[in-house]
This record gives structure tokens, C-alpha cells and sequence, in this order.
């Protein structure tokens, strides 16, 4: 089970799977993905190379914080693909993930039943080939202080094993640091009581 600040992801960017059953071909497509506009020229892509194919169903899941998912039937009956897809998604508690599978019709009717068992199983073996990394959801401070608070900032972040992200040694020592989302509050708590710095959530 993940944490409330953490997500799985796939890390190869795309990989192909065949199922077969009765005759139909299932092509299985996962994609990592950030955004919709991203899906969109993915699914038309595979729409391109597969423009012979009878169906080609999808799901999706994106984001960290909020999730926005969306499940396509693609002309088949109503909840037979689409959701079936979208629940190996869910079942690998991924996001940022994108399912496609591309059916070409092999003549003999598979019921609904037999669609959903299909369309599962392509998107489950897609998924099982797919390399899967969980990440953290993170928040940055900014950490402005004067040049001789350089040595007491950098202490503190190397005690906390904390992340710079970015710094510069102006007339001002300005550092911004990366922190997990669940030590947030009290890694800011403790800046915030460091004489002659100003902490800022960014």
C-alpha cells in the first residue's frame, strides 16, 4: 500500500504486448505520461499505425495529488474495455500511465464476458513487462539568509539529508531545497526558528 506522498509510475516509455483469443488479435500499448494533450497525440499515433483495426480502447490515469482518469470503449459495449483497462492501472496503483489496446477483429464474437477478460489481460500483460518506480510527491522552500548564514543553511540540510535544487551566492545566500511532503511541515518549522533567515514555501 502506498504512503499518501508517494505514487508508482512506469519508467520505460512504452512497451508492446500480443494477446490472442478466438481469432481477435488484443495489442497492448503502455505509455508514461504526463499530461492530456500528451495522450491525445499517443492515441492518435497508434490510431495511425493500427488504422485498420477495429477498436482501439484506452484508459488513463495522471497526476500526483489530484488524479484525473478517463476509460474509452472505443465502439465496444459499454464498460467491456475501457474499464477493464483502467482497472490494471489501478490495480498497480500507477499513474502518469497511459493503456492503450488495439483490437483486430478475428471473426467470432467473444460476448462481453469474454471482451473484458480480453481487454484485461492485454493491459495486465503490457503492465507486468513495464519497469514500475515509486516516487514521492515533494514540495520546495526557499531559504534566503545573509552570506554569513551560508555555513549554518548548509549544516542544516546536510543533517536533514535534504535535496538543493537550486542556489545562489549573491549578496544573499539564496537556497532552495526539495522535501518530501510528509517531513514538510516540520523541516519548515525548524528554518522558520533559524535566526536571520527567511523561509518562504514555493
Amino acid at each position: 500500500m502506498l504512503e499518501s506522498d508517494s505514487y508508482n509510475c512506469i519508467l520505460t516509455p512504452n512497451e508492446e504486448s500480443l494477446f490472442k483469443d478466438k481469432g481477435s488479435k488484443f495489442i497492448g500499448y503502455a505509455y508514461s505520461v504526463n499530461n492530456e494533450e500528451d495522450i491525445k497525440l499517443l492515441i492518435e499515433e497508434v490510431k495511425k499505425i493500427h488504422y485498420s483495426a477495429r477498436h482501439h480502447c484506452y484508459a488513463y490515469r495522471i497526476g500526483t495529488s489530484e488524479i484525473k482518469y478517463r476509460a474509452n470503449d472505443d465502439g465496444e459495449p459499454s464498460n467491456s474495455a475501457g474499464n477493464p483497462i483502467l482497472g490494471q492501472i489501478q490495480s498497480k496503483e500507477l499513474t502518469n500511465t497511459l493503456v492503450i489496446v488495439v483490437r483486430y477483429f478475428g471473426g467470432i464474437k467473444l460476448g462481453v464476458g469474454g471482451l473484458i477478460n480480453a481487454y484485461k489481460t492485454a493491459a495486465k500483460d503490457v503492465l507486468d513487462i513495464c519497469t514500475i518506480e515509486t516516487k514521492t510527491i515533494n514540495e520546495q522552500i526557499k531559504i534566503t539568509g545573509e552570506y554569513n548564514e551560508l555555513n549554518q543553511i548548509m549544516r542544516f540540510i546536510k543533517e536533514h539529508n535534504l535535496k538543493i535544487v537550486s542556489q545562489d551566492m549573491g549578496l544573499n545566500v539564496v537556497v532552495v531545497i526539495t522535501i518530501r511532503k510528509k517531513y514538510f511541515n516540520d523541516i519548515f518549522d525548524k528554518l522558520s526558528k533559524m535566526h536571520k533567515l527567511t523561509i518562504k514555501k514555493i
